[in-house]
């Protein structure tokens, strides 16, 4: 599952915001139903895949992997995020549900 983190710094402009976000959705449902489906070819169940997508500061979308998975996973997902030109979301505060 990829989820979107929206934006919270468009708060002054609200058309920028519902841009910004919506884009992120998609880029989220993309990578989901399109990019990654390739997992099931190697035996890998994407649902026990959770990846979050948000905005660097400089508007880059970045990822991060919030379950613990086999390297070679982690290396096609970083590979499919790489393609896309998402960079490695390097720190995170983990999300509470």
């Amino acid at each position: 599952m990829v989820k979107a983190i929206e934006e919270t710094d468009f708060l002054q402009d609200q058309a920028l915001a519902k841009i910004m976000n919506s884009r992120l959705k998609r880029a989220a449902t993309e990578l989901q139903d399109f990019h990654l489906v390739l997992l099931s070819q190697k035996r890998f169940a994407i649902d026990e895949l959770l990846i979050h997508i948000s905005y660097n500061s400089k508007y880059k979308i970045r990822y991060h992997i919030l379950t613990a998975v086999p390297a070679n996973i982690e290396g096609f997902v970083a590979e499919r995020c790489g393609r896309l030109g998402y960079i490695l979301w390097k720190s995170m505060v983990p999300a509470h549900y």
